[in-house]
């Protein structure tokens, strides 16, 4: 089963998705950015765009990944992943279940003012590539076929991991940390994905 997690950019993704991977034994995270990164670093100026999702070869090739982790890999696979664009959704997800794949879908909602304070707290600036694309995912993702919206503003990254196990039938390891446990984790989650990281 694959567990596509979709959101603006701040909406709690990656926070979420290692979550999950946290309390699901048999898991694994898999992020199409780094497809991504991979493209930035490979394609020559004269032939690169803005945004790597316009690439048809990384849409091919996160589609042909996810494929093949389905087939070979008998757990859950969480993709943290953005994405507004309904044909480029058909060319994956639809594609994918085409396929026989299962794809869960979620789509982790909230208030502009919300997402904007969230992208302040990791560090994005007012005019960060993800604060500018607040308004271009709310309508994006106001499509129907972004199906099960979860309303994000008040739920703590637990409470939106839960909510997705249960709107999926996935069955979650008891969590017993500590209040400060919980911070570090997401503190540490944070610093995992910082460019300069990975």
């Amino acid at each position: 089963m694959i567990v596509w997690i979709n959101g603006a950019f701040g909406s709690g993704k990656t926070q979420t998705a290692y979550e999950l991977h946290r309390r699901i034994p048999d898991s694994f995270v898999y992020d199409p950015e780094k497809v991504g990164y991979l493209f930035r670093k490979m394609v020559p100026e004269q032939a690169s765009k803005a945004d790597f999702q316009d690439y048809t070869p990384w849409r091919e090739c996160n589609y042909s990944i996810l494929k093949y982790l389905d087939e070979h890999y008998n757990g859950v696979i969480i993709v943290p992943m953005t994405i507004v664009d309904t044909d480029y959704f058909h060319e994956i997800v639809t594609e994918l279940r085409r396929d026989g794949v299962i794809v869960k879908h979620a789509v982790l909602w909230a208030d502009k003012e919300i997402i904007e304070k969230r992208l302040r707290k990791r560090g994005d600036r007012k005019n960060s590539w993800g604060a500018k694309q607040i308004n271009r995912c709310i309508v994006g993702l106001s499509h129907k076929i972004f199906e099960n919206r979860i309303h994000t503003n008040n739920m703590t990254v637990e409470m939106v991991a839960e909510s997705i196990a249960d709107l999926f039938e996935i069955t979650l390891l008891p969590d017993d940390r500590s209040e400060v446990r919980k911070k570090f984790s997401r503190i540490k989650t944070q610093i995992k994905q910082l460019r300069i990281f990975t």
